[in-house]
């Protein structure tokens, strides 16, 4: 029987040193049908992804959500952030998730799921869902990024709360929301490739 390993609580994470995140240079938008296959070709060359969507939130009772409204993709050193509202980039994404022999990484993924069936029509492949690989190391309590890169790294994982409840469905996203979509996307790798070399 595996002893269960604490997880750092919010105060403790908050007197971490930051994580070291994407910058602009380092996060392509994706919004057209030659941008996604440009970087599609990029993205296959890696052997795993960092996974997420973003959907525009709901704050009406009843309010179903039409998300996700953009999809993040990213490797160890960049990160893509598709917009899913022109059918040619969608086209893409969708292949992009349908694709056997992509190991696609993240945290929360559920919900992301059941979306993504219901907006692309494709169950995404190889999906894995980071907080069971912490589960089954023993830790008990529910891993998010920010629990995940405290105990890896010994950082603290910046979230922009305005930037998580911003409009993902606008035309033109900032560059607060691109840094914030792309980043989720880019720990969630780096936390992938830390236990694989733990």
């Amino acid at each position: 029987m595996q002893a269960h390993r604490a997880t750092p609580d919010k105060d403790a994470i908050a007197l971490l040193p930051p994580f070291e995140r994407l910058g602009l240079d380092r996060i392509s938008l994706v919004s057209t049908a030659e941008q996604a296959h440009a970087a599609a070709t990029a993205l296959c060359r890696a052997s795993a992804w960092g996974f997420d969507t973003e959907s525009k939130p709901t704050f009406r009772v009843g309010e179903v959500s039409d998300g996700p409204h953009i999809l993040q993709l990213a490797t160890a050193t960049h990160a893509w952030v598709f917009q899913l509202h022109e059918p040619g980039c969608r086209a893409v994404a969708a292949d992009l998730l349908a694709r056997g022999g992509i190991v696609k990484v993240g945290f929360g993924l559920g919900d992301d799921r059941k979306r993504i069936l219901h907006k692309l029509g494709i169950e995404p492949q190889g999906v894995l869902e980071l907080n069971t690989v912490f589960r089954e190391r023993g830790y008990r309590k529910d891993m998010g990024v920010k629990g995940a890169v405290a105990v890896l790294f010994n950082q603290r994982f910046i979230k922009s709360k305005k930037a998580a409840t911003s409009n993902w469905a606008q035309p033109r996203l900032t560059e607060a929301q691109l840094v914030y979509a792309a980043n989720d996307a880019y720990a969630a790798i780096r936390v992938w490739e830390m236990l694989q070399d733990a």
